[in-house]
C-alpha cells in the first residue's frame, strides 16, 4: 500500500500485520488501534497495549511507527498516544488462579542464587509495568521474605489468604507462616497441600505474571505444580562451573519430563569485575551455561555478574535496589526483556485460541 491514500481505513489495514505481543494476533483485530485521525498529512492515533507486554511496549511502538512511515511516505507528522488495554487474566487449572503467565524458577542444586533471581525477575517485570505476584514454593528453605525485607503474618479474609505486599506486589511464602528458627519437616502429601493452598486459597488478584521460586533439586513440588495448573514454563538458574551445569541439565530434564516448557537458562555469578583495577575474573568459569543451553536447544536469557551489592541488598532485604546499580541493572532488565520477548514470539508463532466463557 506504499504511496496509497491515507485515511482511517488505510491506517487500520496497514497495521493489521503488526501483532499484539500477548495474544500473537493482529492489533487491529483486538481493537488496539483506536481514535485514528487524519488531516492535512498529519496522523494521530491511540495504541492500546496490555500490561502483560509492558517490557515490549517500546518495540511495538517502533514497529507501528516504522510500518506507518513506510506505508505512507507523505506523512507530515505522526502522533501516537499510548494507553492500557484492560484484559483480565483467565482462570488457570483446577485451582482457578487468575494469572496470564505462571513461571517457575528452578535449579538443579542449591547455592546458585535461584531465589535472588526469582525475586529479581518479579521486580523487573513489575518495574516495567506488569502486574506481578511472587510465590515462594521453597517450603524447606524459604528465603524470599528475607530478600524482600518482609515480616508479618498473612491474614485470612472471606476464607482467602491475604498475601503480604511488597511495594504493591503480592508475596506468599512459608517463611511468613513459620517462625525463622523452626524447621519444616513434611512429607510429600503435606508439601502438595501447602502448594495447593498457596495457589488456590491466596488472594493473588488479577496478575500478568506469577513468579514461583522453586525448591532446589528435582523433587515433589514440580510434579505438584504440573498437576495443579498449566505452567507457562520454567527458568533454570545455574552457575558456570561444571558441577552446577550437570545439575542444571537434570533440572531441565525434570521439567521436560513433567511437560513444563523450559523458557531459558540464566547464568548467575558469571564473573567478577574488580572495582579497583577493572579486570574481570571468572571465579567459577565462564560461558558454560550458554554453551550447555545451546546444546540442549534451550534459550539463554543472560548472565548476572558477581557483585558485592547483590549480596548486600539481599541481606538488607532490598533486592529491588539491584536495578539502580549501573553494573547490574542493565543486565537484569535485559533478562526480563528477553524472557517476555520469547513468550511473545511463541504467541506470534502459534496464537492461543481465545477462551470461551463456560455457561453454568
Amino acid at each position: 500500500m506504499a504511496n496509497g491514500q491515507m485515511d482511517a481505513a488505510a491506517v487500520q489495514a496497514a497495521l493489521a500485520e503488526v501483532k499484539d505481543p500477548e495474544s500473537g494476533r493482529s492489533l487491529t483485530k483486538l481493537d488496539q488501534v483506536k481514535n485514528v485521525q487524519v488531516q492535512d498529512g498529519k496522523l494521530s492515533l491511540e495504541l492500546s497495549l496490555t500490561t502483560w507486554s509492558a517490557p515490549l511496549w517500546r518495540d511495538v511502538l517502533e514497529s507501528v511507527q516504522e510500518k506507518l512511515r513506510a506505508t505512507f511516505p507523505q506523512l507530515a507528522s505522526l502522533d501516537i498516544r499510548q494507553s492500557v488495554q484492560e484484559r483480565p487474566a483467565p482462570k488457570r487449572g483446577e485451582v482457578g488462579l487468575t494469572a496470564k503467565s505462571v513461571i517457575a524458577v528452578g535449579s538443579g542444586k542449591g547455592g546458585v542464587g535461584k531465589s535472588t533471581i526469582a525475586a529479581t525477575l518479579a521486580f523487573g517485570l513489575k518495574r516495567a509495568g506488569c502486574k506481578v505476584g511472587l510465590m515462594d514454593a521453597d517450603v524447606y528453605g524459604p528465603s524470599i521474605p528475607h530478600l524482600l525485607g518482609l515480616s508479618g503474618r498473612p491474614t485470612i479474609e472471606n476464607e482467602r489468604i491475604q498475601p503480604i505486599a511488597k511495594d504493591g506486589m503480592p508475596v506468599m511464602s512459608m517463611g511468613l507462616l513459620v517462625p525463622k528458627e523452626e524447621a519444616v519437616i513434611w512429607r510429600g502429601p503435606m508439601l502438595h497441600g501447602a502448594v495447593t493452598q498457596f495457589l488456590r486459597d491466596t488472594n493473588w488478584g488479577d496478575l500478568d505474571y506469577l513468579i514461583i521460586d522453586m525448591p532446589p533439586g528435582t523433587g515433589d513440588i514440580a510434579l505438584s505444580l504440573s498437576q495443579l495448573l498449566p505452567l507457562t514454563g520454567a527458568v533454570v538458574v545455574c552457575t558456570p562451573q561444571d558441577v552446577a551445569l550437570l545439575d542444571a541439565v537434570k533440572a531441565i530434564a525434570m521439567f521436560r519430563k513433567v511437560r513444563i516448557r523450559v523458557l531459558g537458562v540464566i547464568e548467575n555469578m558469571s564473573g567478577f569485575v574488580c572495582p579497583g583495577c577493572g579486570q574481570r575474573h571468572d571465579i567459577f568459569g565462564s560461558g558454560g551455561a550458554r554453551q550447555r543451553a545451546e546444546e540442549l536447544g534451550v534459550p539463554f536469557l543472560g548472565d548476572v555478574p558477581i557483585q558485592l551489592k547483590i549480596r548486600e541488598y539481599g541481606d538488607e532485604g532490598r533486592t529491588e535496589a539491584n536495578f539502580a546499580e549501573p553494573a547490574i541493572g542493565a543486565c537484569l532488565e535485559g533478562i526480563c526483556y528477553r524472557l517476555v520477548k520469547a513468550l511473545a514470539e511463541s504467541a506470534a508463532a502459534a496464537p492461543p485460541q481465545p477462551q470461551l466463557p463456560v455457561l453454568g
